[in-house]
């Protein structure tokens, strides 16, 4: 996509990553300089993507969270990320408005990509995420969030949906930012 011949980003994807980012043109062009020399293709691959996220999480297990990460932010569904979607990934993983942020969680969670969310999708992404909690900080959590298993419940019980039902993006949105307990079982913040 872009301008993968050239040594700097396109115009086009420029302008369009300054008005859905909260990037600089500055920063944008020294994360395309980043890109290429570490992407000449000017693409990234799952594994290579896996690789950068676990490097994030060295006292966990990344690798299933980053597989769904790269999922959601791979638009296009063709295994590989431009760097349109990777700095996209970037903004909404780490400063992105928050219902953005919770448009980008929803897709995360909607692993089939029908447009809603099970309580086996569910489970599935807290299943991902328990895998990046280190073991030393498992025995601090709440007994219902101690396994992968009642975090998904207890995140299921804030839509008030039954079991074989389904959640829609905008009731996902509503729901999580409706509770903050939903919020952060969304999600991992490593403590250190």
């Amino acid at each position: 996509m872009g301008n993968s011949k050239s040594g700097a980003v396109s115009k086009e994807i420029l302008e369009d990553l300054k008005l859905n980012t909260k990037f600089s043109e500055t920063e944008i062009a020294q994360w395309y300089e980043n890109f290429k020399r570490q992407c000449p293709t000017g693409r990234i691959s799952k594994e290579e993507f896996q690789s950068i996220y676990e490097k994030f999480f060295p006292e966990s297990d990344a690798q299933t969270y980053s597989r769904h990460v790269f999922r959601s932010f791979d638009t296009n569904d063709d295994g590989t990320l431009d760097f349109k979607e990777y700095i996209i990934a970037l903004h909404m993983t780490s400063t992105g408005k928050t219902t953005r942020k919770l448009e980008w969680a929803f897709s995360l969670f909607d692993v089939d990509k029908n447009g809603y969310i099970t309580k086996s999708e569910v489970k599935e992404i807290c299943t991902a995420i328990f895998k990046l909690i280190p073991k030393d900080e498992l025995s601090g959590l709440a007994d219902d969030e101690n396994t992968a298993e009642k975090r998904a419940d207890k995140l299921w019980k804030f839509f008030d949906k039954g079991e074989n039902e389904r959640v829609a993006e905008g009731e996902f949105i509503q729901g999580v930012l409706d509770n903050e307990d939903a919020l952060r079982l969304i999600q991992y913040t490593p403590s250190k």
